[in-house]
């Protein structure tokens, strides 16, 4: 019998959570589970911070668990009732809040609650408009719990696009947001955030770090930045400054005009947000509840509500759109040994492709035609200038609209196909688990579905009678039903996912190949 996968282990956990949860009625007392061991208890307390004075914590580190009392009922159905929805995470692990049975928590002094009440009563001694935001986290070791007001943002899992305008609308949950400039680096969506308070940053940090942006895709990891402040000089879809409407598009054009917008979006979205393709949730939301105003923090931490520390009104322009193309213009390919099978599987690790078109006069030259235009611009940068059959490709969005197909009856001459409806699309049902596994090209390849009875030795003679160089294999399970292979380059990974994906191992076994993240 196999081990169960951490996947398993969390949608247990989750099941659990929701069920003991129930059993509990509301109460001012909160149970904390999975808390990580190195997380301080200055950490644990942020969680619910924004929802009410804390009045007792208990901490049970050898459980991984603490108890936590708050200062009324109604600040803590608050907080269950968001972060039933919004799962916190800290350190990037999951943790549960749910009630606890006990009505009140009573803690005795003793040398190992010691340190938990020093950070409660850190946090509760302060006094607004203190400086005492620094020194009341000197129980954990001097180390304060923020580093700065500037966050630095990877997102993962980039299925569909996200802008200034959406990141806009998730971060002013937590504070006033001054700066955002998004970025691409080592084939990575990251974006640099400035808040007016380091506090702001700490609160969004704790409670985003993990989330997903859209349902399934597009995670969030969050640290902070080495930088003080960021320096903005246009507002444009790169780069945006909240507190100067006059910045110019670009150098010698004019500044933007557009509608005028509070400058403060704490209680509803000031943008719209992009919605994604159906079957996806749109960009995370968090509804305040009934008579309670979220986030509410107490003065002495610095105020999550709205702010005077945007001077002026900020424009917020419309989220743009992305191209409507979902066709590619694919080039400089090897003609001797390209085939539209191979392009439908290659260009399919980043997307579900419809039709492949290879041009009869020019065969070095190909049209790839996208389930949508997002699944376009994924395939694009992940595999522009990479290098396959000996040849550096170019792939860029086609004049063309869509890829007509040969007249009904007409035999054609096998340079067009339509997999509108093959069965080895990996994205065609909304939440599927491939949203999670889109990587850039690796020389480490993931492989999955092998039946019990194939042995390292075959699968390496498989790949190495395909023409790959087998430098590393390991299998993952116990039941070696997935392992990973490192071959000798990005491009041997390229000609095996073509000419090994989907192969029959036996007994209706057909062997999964995907880009790993991981390395042997």
């Amino acid at each position: 019998m196999s081990n169960p996968t951490p996947a398993a282990d969390n949608e247990n956990d989750k099941k659990k959570f929701k069920a003991d949860r129930s059993l509990c009625s509301p109460s001012r007392v909160l149970h904390i589970r999975q808390i990580p061991s190195d997380v301080t208890e200055a950490e644990v307390i942020s969680l619910v911070i924004p929802f009410g004075k804390v009045t007792n914590f208990l901490r049970l580190k050898r459980k991984c668990q603490a108890l936590l009392e708050m200062d009324s009922v109604e600040a803590a159905v608050a907080l269950v009732n968001h972060y039933s929805c919004s799962i916190p995470h800290l350190h990037s692990q999951p943790v549960y809040i749910q009630y606890s049975k006990h009505r009140e928590l009573k803690i005795e002094n003793s040398p190992s609650q010691a340190r938990a009440q020093a950070s409660l009563q850190a946090v509760n001694a302060m006094e607004p408009g203190s400086q005492a935001v620094p020194s009341a986290y000197a129980v954990e070791g001097g180390h304060r719990p923020y580093q700065g007001s500037v966050l630095r943002i990877i997102v993962e899992n980039l299925h569909y696009p996200v802008t200034i305008e959406v990141l806009y609308q998730i971060f002013s949950k937590f504070g006033s947001v001054l700066r955002i400039v998004i970025f691409t680096r080592n084939n990575q969506f990251q974006a640099l955030l400035q808040y007016a308070d380091p506090m702001n940053a700490y609160f969004a940090k704790m409670n985003l770090d993990g989330q997903n942006i859209y349902a399934m895709c597009c995670t969030l990891h969050i640290d902070f930045s080495k930088l003080g402040s960021l320096e903005v000089k246009y507002n444009n879809e790169r780069s945006r400054d909240f507190t100067r409407i006059d910045l110019p598009l670009d150098d010698g054009q004019q500044p933007l005009e557009l509608p005028m917008a509070p400058a403060y979006g704490t209680q509803n979205f000031i943008i719209p947000s992009y919605t994604g393709a159906p079957g996806f949730a749109p960009a995370m939301a968090f509804t305040p509840v009934a008579s309670y105003s979220f986030p509410v923090v107490p003065a002495p931490l610095g105020s999550l509500a709205p702010t005077s520390a945007v001077p002026v009104p900020v424009a917020i322009p419309a989220v743009t759109t992305v191209p409507a193309n979902s066709v590619l213009l694919v080039s400089n390919l090897n003609p001797e040994a390209i085939t539209p099978h191979g392009l439908f599987i290659l260009f399919g690790m980043y997307g579900d492709v419809h039709r492949v078109k290879i041009m009869f006069k020019k065969k070095s030259n190909a049209l790839v035609q996208m389930a949508d235009a997002t699944q376009a611009q994924l395939a694009m940068g992940h595999l522009n200038g990479q290098k396959l059959y000996g040849r550096v490709i170019r792939a860029t969005l086609s004049k063309h609209q869509i890829i007509q197909l040969p007249p009904e009856g007409q035999k054609g001459n096998g340079l067009t196909k339509d997999y509108s409806n093959s069965p080895l699309h990996r994205f065609r049902r909304p939440g599927s688990k491939s949203f999670q596994n889109i990587f850039p090209p690796s020389d480490t390849l993931h492989l999955s579905n092998i039946p019990p009875f194939v042995t390292v030795e075959d699968i390496e003679n498989l790949f190495e009678n395909a023409g790959s160089t087998v430098k590393a294999f390991r299998f993952i399970q116990k039941d070696c039903r997935m392992a990973l292979i490192q071959l000798g380059s990005v491009e041997e990974a390229f000609h095996a996912l073509i000419a090994l994906h989907n192969r029959d191992l036996g007994e209706k076994h057909h062997l999964r190949i995907s880009f790993s993240k991981c390395t042997i």
